[in-house]
């Protein structure tokens, strides 16, 4: 403000506040005061922007992931006649490695060269991590051979370059090199390799690795843990994400901006509320919830962990609001099936300026699936290019597939594949599949799991999906065909689980004995044979349609009484008798039919509030109703 009032300031004094708006990470206010004196200096005696003003800016572009930003920066040089330094070239390497575009990365090579830029090691080093990052690690090498200085930076980029497209023999020996160099590897080179290991699935080989260097003398850093922690978060071993943050805690590493986000995805992924509300303290007392990265990493576990009234709460603080903070809310109110909420905010977003993006279509599409709204769903599909100028993806075909198959349109659904651009993908197909399955549409359904067995043959939920069909309509013979293609391919069925969190603990139940039984089943049956016993007295009857074998109806009664989210959801109940809290259960797979009339009828008797999470969506059981009014 001060800046703004002063009459001739100069362009030292310029440079100064926007280098203060770049180490205080305000990349907006930055990008905003080089663009006014752009813009004033031809108008009026404002100072114009020199290269050191585009250098400052474009850096703190690079260094908060503004990288689309970074680009235009460039161009607002190129048009004042700027002509670009070492130290463009490095920052502007820097936005290209952490997006991936390649394509712009060997422009600025090509400019580089063209100038007679003659590189040093610190720009050589930006194209060695530059061509690492986007998978050209041909042209790092070539790169890194031409180089006449080297610095430890530029060997520990080629090292990580190669841990991370899992060349892990390379990268060691990469390391061997360096030594034979006389430079020693430090915790960023073993960093590399950490990343590399966690990032491609072996975190038992990063975590040998990370205590082998403390056996070295080498301290572990918070990338180092925060390496493994997203790693094991990336590969969907989220239970191994804290397993790590416990081991990093005891180590006496801090946890930083960065490791709390992993976190909040990792109880996103397992849906811990409880976990997650630790972590949104731990945001408070380090003042990380003035960021809108946290707030939106907030919205998305807050959604994903079943409390929408906190995600709403969360939402409803940030101050500016950007496009990736309003998706996730609008995620958040598609899986819990708020469909006329979601409309509405995005409305209010286009009309606050934001521009869409395939993923706010993604979850607008997926809001209308969830309350079965085709004109809705149709209106915005028809206009997403025409009006908002997002081009339709495979995904959102999917999307518009699995509505219409839901809602039982499954002819139109057909064709809407078949005049879809390209070819068909599995996600439509497999969109189609379901609908037919929930709809009993054997000959559709066959057509649909042929392209299916196709294009993922190895996908087990294709064929027990057919397998399912066929048994419902007696055809055993070809149940049982399918069962044999499944072995001789070599498929695993993918085992149906559900579990609840008692406590600080987890408690997992799988079909067919996936796992040892839980040490309390007897007590788990017992209560469950009592609270059918009741809700049978108010109505309820068995829907053994669910149970497709071929065997009597009373054994098909007791197959019911197996399905792991009734046994999750009373488990729940047992255990949370006293303090009455809402029972939550996740479940890997659709709900049946049978255990969503049972959980509501439990609701009732009960008076408790279970919230359930499946493949679909989230279900709210309170007094008897659902929140899903039966479609889902």
């Amino acid at each position: 403000t001060v800046l703004l009032r002063t009459t001739g300031a100069g362009v030292v004094a310029w440079n100064a506040v926007i280098a203060c708006c770049v180490r205080l990470g305000l990349v907006d206010d930055a990008l905003e005061l080089a663009g006014r004196m752009a813009r004033d200096a031809e108008t009026s005696a404002v100072a114009e922007p020199t290269l050191a003003t585009w250098n400052t800016v474009l850096s703190g572009c690079a260094r908060h992931g503004r990288d689309r930003e970074a680009l235009a920066v460039v161009g607002r040089m190129l048009e004042q006649g700027l002509s670009p330094d070492a130290a463009t070239v490095s920052s502007l390497l820097k936005s290209v490695a952490n997006s991936g575009f390649l394509g712009h990365g060997t422009e600025v090579h090509g400019f580089f060269l063209r100038h007679g830029l003659a590189p040093d090691a610190y720009t050589g080093t930006a194209l060695v991590d530059m061509y690492a990052k986007c998978g050209r690690l041909d042209l790092a090498q070539r790169v890194f051979d031409g180089l006449e200085h080297r610095n430890l930076a530029t060997w520990n980029s080629l090292v990580a370059g190669h841990a991370n497209a899992g060349q892990f023999d390379r990268a060691l020996e990469l390391v061997e090199t360096m030594k034979r160099h006389r430079l020693d590897p430090n915790v960023t080179t073993w960093n590399g390799l950490i990343t590399g290991y966690a990032m491609n699935g072996l975190s038992s080989q990063a975590m040998l690795l990370l205590r082998q260097i403390k056996a070295a003398g080498v301290a572990p850093n918070v990338v180092s843990w925060t390496s493994l922690i997203s790693g094991s978060c990336h590969s969907g071993d989220y239970q191994g994400s804290f397993t790590f943050f416990s081991e990093m805690q005891q180590d006496g590493v801090q946890p930083s901006l960065v490791t709390m986000l992993v976190l909040l995805r990792a109880c996103a992924g397992l849906a811990l509320l409880n976990k997650g509300k630790e972590l949104h303290c731990f945001a408070l007392r380090r003042a990380y919830d003035g960021e809108v990265v946290v707030s939106t990493a907030l919205v998305d576990m807050y959604a994903k962990a079943g409390s929408l009234t906190s995600a709403k709460r969360v939402f409803g603080r940030v101050q500016g609001k950007n496009l990736v903070c309003c998706n996730a809310m609008l995620t958040g109110l598609a899986v819990h099936g708020q469909a006329h909420e979601a409309a509405a905010l995005f409305h209010d977003m286009w009309r606050s300026g934001l521009k869409p993006d395939g993923i706010t279509f993604t979850a607008l599409l997926t809001a209308c699936r969830s309350m079965g709204l085709v004109t809705e769903a149709w209106e915005y599909f028809d206009n997403m290019e025409a009006k908002y100028g997002v081009a339709p993806t495979a995904e959102h075909h999917a999307c518009m597939v699995d509505l219409l198959a839901r809602r039982g349109y499954l002819d139109e659904a057909m064709a809407f594949i078949e005049r879809s651009p390209g070819e068909p993908g599995a996600s439509s197909w497999g969109a189609l599949l379901t609908g037919c399955a929930i709809h009993g549409n054997l000959d559709l359904a066959e057509s649909a799991a042929r392209h299916l067995f196709r294009l993922e043959p190895h996908n087990s939920a294709n064929y027990l999906a057919m397998m399912s069909l066929y048994e419902q309509h007696r055809m055993f013979d070809e149940a049982e065909s399918l069962k044999y293609a499944m072995k001789a391919r070599g498929v695993d069925a993918r085992p149906g689980w559900s579990w609840t969190q008692a406590g600080r603990s987890v408690h997992v139940f799988e079909v067919d004995g996936g796992s040892p039984p839980h040490p309390e089943t007897p007590e788990i049956y017992g209560e469950m044979s009592r609270l059918v016993s009741q809700i049978r007295m108010v109505g309820y009857v068995p829907d053994t349609g669910c149970i497709a074998y071929d065997v009597p109806e009373e054994e098909k009664e007791r197959l019911l009484l197996c399905h792991t989210e009734k046994l999750a959801v009373v488990y729940g109940l047992i255990r949370s008798d006293k303090s009455r809290a809402p029972v939550r259960v996740v479940k890997n797979t659709r709900m049946c039919r049978d255990c969503h009339e049972v959980i509501k009828h439990v609701s009732a008797l009960c008076g408790r509030q279970i919230i359930l999470r499946d493949a679909s969506r989230f279900h709210h059981f309170v007094d008897g109703k659902c929140s899903c009014d039966d479609y889902w």
